[in-house]
């Protein structure tokens, strides 16, 4: 396609949505209707925004375009540059999924909840992401980010019957406003160094500006987007909010709109700040280490099924600002090889956990539609009558556990080459930092698989664990379809690592901190490996491990089938000592995941409640019953907020003492300012 067709075609997309959400305003009374519409043009809008953001990245074209204003300071102005078509593509990815999917997810509410309230914040959900990522002025960059957490925040609410929605949905909603307060303070430094709110101005003079300025704009950007992102512990709202949505906005929010704070990380670290400074990097690099490890360590507690995914998105986060952190590393000290290395394992993570991520919060959804409840330990057995959904959900916690061949796999792999290379490369103080952080993600992974292996094997496995369970359906048509796709790209991302590899290194040479990188680093990526490091310290050819696999998994299926083809299959009971089987002979997820939070209880501080109960009182080495419940402490609640909150308090209840109703005082304190003003002024 020539510019100019696809220059025109991109506001037909954001009027596709745009027409669904007034749409289903429109069919207000009629779910059935609103539901069609709202489905219809969040899904075409999602396929023409994915095929729209893939023939631009295979033609390696941009564009700038704007639309005028009657306001002076603000312009409706659009940039599609590399990066902004990246995180398109993925946003268009995962809205088309869940979109998909959504058609027969949301008729479980018709008749409960208004459907055309639902498919208008729904689009108008998916357009605020689309605006953020491509605005390029600053106030209109807020008009947009506000449409998506506005938006956000009502389908958050919308099952508004269960009041936890309704608490979940007010922190989320004053969280991301704290959060915009420090993104227009940045906003707002960068209009007094440069004098502009366009980005492209910004980034031609930025650099120039006073270091003190930079330094603070990173630490309100920092705060800003962090807060979107659910950096620990600026995290809170998300572990309450992500699970309270309908699960294919679950899917949207942790696939796809905390990456928007990743995408304004490395705009404005990477191309409009000035050279990056030692201090960044350290701290990006800290923070996600923190935030992977203790994300997987909550995550783990978990047995309400959505919670315990959202937990993983703050521990994905952390690898993503392990890379993002690494790179600015690299860059403070001129390395661009390994800058670039860093960078594209960033934005490869953030691709591959928007895919397995929403995936998985889409099987959930799928068993939560079916079963009627979050907590797992009511779950048990569903292998039986779901296959699909739990095929499907095997996969994605395959991914997500970053286990080869699948997409996971290659972009920590990639993390862990950037962080090899600091410990390799760097000086012995630097190292350690490194070292330390690659052990934070080696902990991470081997937590993630046994948290997946708990979530998989509670849900899916052993026998049922209530009555429910034998009367649950395999998920529609429509639900699997949304699956399978996202399924399916686990697969291919992960065996054609080293071409999306050799897209994203030609991406990120386009930012301005990075620059055009020698020959050498681009090299370094080739099509056929996963990554390979200049100094061919690793490299990994996932493709060969696919096919390894696959070899050997069809040689074991022939030598099975030749050992047992004259063998007679015979089934019968399992011995159960003379007693009846019951669930409560199962282990539980308290039970699984109990020795690893006792070896992290330094950490986690954990509550232990035990009940027993005896047969008789001399008989006290023989338990009737034993009940144990485990509760972990918020420390972020105790440490952190609740600390601010108190001081908030403190500090009120001080100034409190000058409202004294007295309307002479009032005037005397109007009198103080006006002669303070002025006395500023004279000077």
């Amino acid at each position: 396609m020539s510019v100019a067709v696809l220059q025109n075609l991109f506001p037909y997309i954001l009027g596709l949505f745009t027409l669904g959400a007034l749409g289903s305003l429109l069919f207000w009374s009629e779910d059935e209707a609103a539901h069609a519409w709202s489905s219809l043009f969040s899904t075409v809008g999602s396929f023409a925004g994915l095929v729209f953001s893939v023939v631009m990245l295979i033609q390696d074209t941009v564009f700038n375009f704007s639309v005028r204003s009657s306001f002076p300071a603000l312009e409706f102005s659009f940039t599609l540059d590399h990066l902004s078509v990246f995180f398109v593509c993925i946003i268009s990815l995962v809205a088309l999924a869940a979109s998909v999917y959504g058609f027969g997810y949301t008729r479980q509410y018709f008749g409960k909840y208004n459907i055309g309230t639902l498919g208008f914040f729904y689009n108008m959900f998916i357009l605020g992401m689309l605006l953020v990522v491509t605005a390029s002025n600053a106030i209109f960059f807020l008009i947009a980010w506000e449409i998506m957490s506005v938006a956000s925040y009502f389908l958050v609410v919308y099952e508004r019957h269960e009041q936890m929605n309704i608490k979940a949905g007010t922190l989320y909603f004053v969280m991301t406003h704290i959060g915009t307060a420090f993104i227009t303070l940045a906003f707002l430094l960068m209009l007094k160094a440069t004098g502009s709110f366009n980005f492209e101005t910004i980034k031609l003079s930025l650099a120039s500006a006073p270091l003190w300025i930079q330094n603070t704009i990173f630490v309100l950007a920092l705060i800003g987007f962090g807060t979107k992102t659910g950096i620990i512990p600026l995290h809170i709202w998300l572990p309450s909010a992500h699970p309270a949505a309908p699960s294919h906005v679950s899917a949207l929010m942790s696939g796809v709109m905390i990456k928007t704070g990743i995408y304004m990380f490395i705009r404005i670290f990477f191309d409009l700040l000035g050279p990056a400074q030692l201090w960044w990097g350290l701290m990006i690099l800290l923070l996600g280490a923190i935030s992977a490890l203790l994300g997987v360590l909550y995550a783990l507690s978990e047995h309400d099924l959505k919670r315990l995914l959202a937990y993983h998105s703050i521990e994905n986060i952390g690898i993503i600002l392990l890379g993002l952190g690494s790179s600015l590393v690299f860059l403070s000290l001129e390395m661009k090889t390994l800058a670039l290395i860093g960078l594209i394992a960033a934005l490869f993570h953030t691709l591959n956990h928007a895919v397995f991520k929403s995936l998985l919060f889409l099987g959930a959804g799928s068993v939560i539609h079916e079963m009627h409840t979050r907590n797992i330990e009511k779950y048990g057995g569903l292998i039986k009558y779901m296959p699909h959904t739990a095929f499907l959900f095997l996969v994605g916690a395959m991914a997500i556990s970053a286990l080869p061949p699948l997409n996971g796999f290659a972009s920590e792999w990639l993390t862990f080459q950037a962080l090899f290379s600091g410990a390799q490369n760097l000086g012995p103080v630097m190292g350690i930092m490194f070292v330390l952080a690659i052990g934070a993600l080696a902990f991470t992974s081997g937590l993630a698989a046994a948290c997946f292996v708990k979530a998989f094997g509670i849900t899916f496995l052993a026998r049922a664990r209530s009555t429910e369970v034998t009367h649950v359906h395999e998920s529609s048509v429509s639900l699997l379809l949304g699956m399978y796709f996202l399924a399916s790209l686990t697969l291919i991302f992960g065996i054609f690592a080293g071409k999306v590899t050799t897209v994203l290194s030609s991406l990120v040479q386009r930012l301005q901190q990075v620059g055009y990188a020698t020959a050498d680093a681009v090299n370094t990526l080739p099509a056929t490996s996963a990554v390979q490091l200049s100094n061919n310290t690793a490299g990994i050819s996932l493709g060969v491990v696919f096919l390894c696999l696959f070899a050997v998994i069809v040689v074991l299926g022939i030598l099975v089938g030749l050992a047992t083809q004259n063998r007679t299959l015979r089934r019968d009971r399992t011995w159960d000592c003379g007693t009846e089987l019951e669930p409560r002979m199962e282990i539980t997820a308290t039970g699984f995941s109990r020795s690893l939070i006792v070896i992290f209880k330094g950490l986690l501080r954990p509550t232990r409640q035990t009940h027993i109960e005896y047969h008789d009182a001399e008989l006290r080495y023989f338990p009737k019953t034993s009940r144990i419940h485990l509760e972990l402490r918020d420390l972020y609640q105790d440490y952190f907020y609740t600390p601010i909150q108190t001081g908030i308090t403190r500090l009120s209840n001080m100034l409190k003492r000058i409202q004294t109703g007295n309307v002479n005082l009032y005037i005397v304190y109007m009198l103080m300012t006006l002669i303070t003003l002025l006395v500023i002024l004279a000077h």
